[in-house]
């Protein structure tokens, strides 16, 4: 069959917290910020609206720098993107970061100036910050079309998704629905109930009951289909994003999927596509003074897990590391706490819950079991616990040092000696130490000084000088007093 129109897949990408999902929430009439830990995307989402009675594909990615395989991820299986821009910050961070996602990918982009109905929005003031960073729009030097939107009022939103039809008619986007099925895993989890799942956007063909879709490593029988609401449909065509749950193993996200007719055929293609094996983190022995933090990490779905990785990979202390032990979707397992509890490690748990013997297991054994849903939170306990592994060095300062010439009196701690400034100063109240021939020979405090027969608090300068010490070992001609202060880090 010929081929013929498809709906454009589209993601929303930018900055965190610059009103990607307020903006999809108000497109698809649903509350999904709400429902967002944090009020930040953490998972590449995937959803269908219409417009002007077509349908439209959006993909709604997270904004946070840990979440940059997931941008890319997202990028990838589009056709066309929209870069999200407040009105209240211009250009940021992590708006570069997606940028540079849809470049990567080779997709057309269309600016939305978001938040545009705050008391501090500068539309011209974010429309330099464009041009400032060569994104060159409509009126600013530029063909690169844009539209200043309101998620709160709705004001733009028409304009922007009109946008968004005319650049998916010029691209001329296209599939054969009499096809096989093909297209992008964007997310993969454990599922309880259903074992392996992963969410797929069909880009060519329509996905239908009966043979086995092949992703990667994995496959999985094609027993039913779920819409991107939950509801079960006999066939998803061009750009519908699915759920297919009864994977062999969990599928890798980012990776192409393709149908074959059995379970051999599957079997097959399974094997071709292995790639070479990827060695297991973590370091093959310790580095010498370098204490180590060992982290299992567990996670709702697969994408939570790389940014979770990528997010501790940036965590540095020049007297600490962290070594991933091991890392998965799903709950926390009795596996996973005995894994701990072998590395004298810590379980993170990120958006899932604990089986109740892993619980046990954690109370018996004393496992530290830190649970998060916001991604930043758990990047700043870790970093608390890292340094809390770390040992308390006391570094000894050298003051000051002066010679002995003569011992005036001694008693069981206290000994009065004649003595000639060195370097540095030495203070009354000071520590000290009595070197003999460079070695130490003990340790004690400066009671008094005198100089020219005076008491004085501090000695200086060069000349000769009288003074009490309290010491446990009495000091001899040639010996050195040498002041010092301990500090701890």
């Amino acid at each position: 069959m010929a081929r013929t129109a498809r709906p454009p897949v589209i993601a929303v990408m930018g900055h965190i917290d610059h009103g990607k999902s307020s903006l999809l929430d108000y497109i698809r009439k649903a509350n999904i910020v709400a429902g967002e830990a944090g009020g930040i995307t953490q998972h590449v989402a995937a959803y269908i609206a219409l417009h002007n009675g077509r349908p439209v594909t959006f993909l709604d990615t997270p904004g946070h720098e840990a979440f940059k395989a997931l941008r890319t991820r997202g990028a990838a299986a589009a056709d066309i993107a929209i870069l999200v821009v407040a009105a209240d910050e211009g250009v940021m961070p992590q708006t570069l970061d997606a940028l540079g996602a849809i470049k990567e990918a080779g997709i057309p982009f269309i600016v939305a100036i978001t938040k545009i109905d705050k008391n501090n929005a500068d539309i011209e003031h974010t429309k330099n910050s464009l041009l400032e960073h060569q994104i060159f729009i409509e009126g600013m030097g530029g063909e690169i079309a844009y539209a200043p939107v309101s998620s709160k009022t709705g004001e733009g939103v028409p304009e922007l998704l009109d946008l968004v039809l005319l650049a998916a008619d010029l691209a001329e986007i296209t599939a054969d629905p009499e096809a096989p099925a093909e297209g992008f895993v964007l997310e993969s989890t454990q599922d309880p109930k259903r074992g392996a799942s992963a969410t797929l956007i069909v880009k060519d063909g329509t996905l239908e009951l009966g043979g086995f879709v092949v992703a990667g490593d994995a496959y999985a029988p094609i027993r039913f289909i779920e819409d991107f609401r939950g509801k079960r449909i006999l066939r998803a065509g061009p750009s519908e994003p699915v759920r297919i749950s009864g994977f062999s193993a969990l599928p890798t996200a980012g990776a192409l999927f393709s149908i074959v007719k059995s379970k051999k055929d599957a079997e097959i293609l399974v094997k071709e596509n292995v790639k070479e094996f990827v060695a297991p983190q973590g370091r093959d022995a310790a580095v010498e003074g370098v204490v180590e933090l060992p982290i299992v990490v567990k996670a709702d779905v697969a994408g939570s897990v790389d940014a979770i990785v990528h997010e501790l990979s940036k965590i540095t202390h020049e007297r600490a590391s962290i070594r991933i032990v091991y890392s998965g979707v799903g709950s926390v397992s009795e596996t996973d706490a005995k894994t701990a509890h072998a590395s004298r490690g810590v379980i993170i748990a990120f958006n899932v819950g604990t089986d109740a013997i892993a619980r046990d297991l954690a109370e018996r054994d004393s496992i530290t079991i830190l649970s998060f849903s916001i991604i930043y939170e758990l990047s700043a306990k870790v970093k608390e616990l890292l340094e809390s592994r770390v040992p308390i060095v006391s570094i000894e300062k050298e003051l000051g040092r002066a010679l002995v010439l003569k011992t005036f009196s001694s008693g069981a701690k206290k000994q009065v000696l004649g003595a000639r400034y060195v370097s540095g100063i030495l203070t009354v109240g000071n520590r000290m130490k009595i070197l003999r021939k460079g070695e130490e020979i003990a340790r004690g405090s400066i009671a008094n000084l005198q100089q020219a027969r005076a008491d004085v608090k501090e000695i200086k300068t060069e000349g000769d000088f009288g003074t009490e010490v309290e010491a446990r070992e009495n000091a001899a001609y040639g010996d050195e007093l040498v002041a010092f202060v301990v500090t701890e880090s």
